[in-house]
């Protein structure tokens, strides 16, 4: 399934907007998922791709949001962009793919070097008892890569969700908003509207 080019081109034009606005991360999406007996977590994650196939962000595959994509690749993603119009929010349900290694090894190389060591010394999401700990563990690989490319960790990489569902929601006076879904159902999609 991949998103049709009117579905796709309203999201590039909204995406637009919150740039050009006071939005100060309009990357930004609340990335929602559940290990498979339905224990829900949330966070916010930075959008790094789209395309008709879907959304990509980037992450530790051993973290909490990791592991429970391993057990139930299936997420929601929430965009909330307070700045444009009377608010406007894109909500996108569906299954969850892994992205390609050539995909995820290109925007790793596009990080901070910084970024890409801190990939190596983050256990993401264990316990964690001193700050110190952590910064021993990014002293010990920035030594480990002083003099070479980092190269991306194995248990790092991107993933995309691929929609089933996409809701634009666009905010009005006095709670009286307009909300346009595109279900995937059946091998196409289907269009309607909902009540706010």
């Amino acid at each position: 399934m991949r998103m049709t080019d009117d579905m796709l081109a309203t999201f590039e034009s909204l995406l637009a907007e919150a740039r050009a606005s006071a939005d100060p991360e309009p990357t930004a999406m609340v990335l929602a998922t559940a290990t498979a007996d339905g224990e829900v977590s949330a966070r916010t994650v930075l959008l790094k791709g789209h395309d008709a196939r879907g959304f990509v962000f980037y992450t530790n595959s051993l973290s909490t949001k990791g592991r429970q994509l391993a057990e139930n690749p299936r997420a929601s993603l929430l965009f909330l962009w307070k700045h444009i119009r009377h608010q406007v929010q894109v909500r996108v349900d569906g299954p969850v793919e892994r992205v390609d290694d050539d995909e995820s090894d290109a925007y790793f190389a596009s990080r901070p070097r910084e970024s890409q060591i801190g990939a190596w010394a983050s256990l993401q999401s264990e316990v964690l008892d001193a700050r110190e700990t952590f910064e021993r563990r990014y002293a010990r690989y920035e030594a480990e890569f002083a003099d070479r490319a980092v190269p991306r960790p194995p248990h790092w990489f991107g993933y995309r969700v691929r929609p089933a569902r996409v809701e634009f929601w666009y905010g009005q006076p006095f709670r009286l908003h307009e909300r346009i879904v595109h279900e995937w159902r059946d091998g196409a999609w289907v269009t309607g509207m909902r009540y706010p």
